[in-house]
């Protein structure tokens, strides 16, 4: 059945490949042995930086379901997961990742992602996009706040 699966997203990739969308990567999300989201790679056709294929099937499965939260689904995606689109994975709280080509297959294409790896491994201050932190109290305050709202949704 994994092998089903795994032909279906890379099955997407191939439609964004035809459409011309973007990069050649495709997921399908699965939930009780069914397909409940699909998606391909349309960064440039969106405008959209986030439209990995990962994402773009997580956001079709949340809309189909009417939730966001993906426990006990699996994804199956044609390349390893980017760092993005590996922690929108585990925000998703999917259950199991299966993929085709690996991180250095993508990167033989010019699809790098070293460099965000090393990025994340920095310190703050190291890191090629400053980060300064602002006014920590009062963002604080609003965190306080909504945690002791009574009718707040956990995610």
């Amino acid at each position: 059945m994994e092998q089903k699966f795994m032909q279906e997203a890379i099955a997407q990739a191939k439609i964004g490949i035809e459409k011309n969308d973007g990069g050649p990567f495709g997921a399908v999300i699965v939930k009780d042995g069914e397909i409940i989201g699909r998606g391909h790679n349309c960064v440039p056709f969106t405008n959209d930086p986030t439209a990995h294929a990962e994402v773009s099937a997580i956001r079709d499965a949340c809309k189909k379901l009417g939730t966001f939260n993906l426990e006990g689904s699996t994804i199956y995606t044609s390349c390893e997961p980017c760092p993005m689109c590996l922690t929108a994975i585990y925000w998703a709280r999917i259950d199991k990742i299966f993929f085709g080509a690996n991180q250095n297959d993508a990167a033989e294409i010019g699809f790098d992602d070293r460099f965000f790896y090393e990025q994340l491994n920095k310190p703050l201050g190291d890191r090629k996009i400053p980060e300064e932190q602002l006014l920590q109290s009062e963002a604080k305050a609003v965190l306080a706040e909504w945690f002791s709202k009574e009718e707040k949704i956990l995610y």
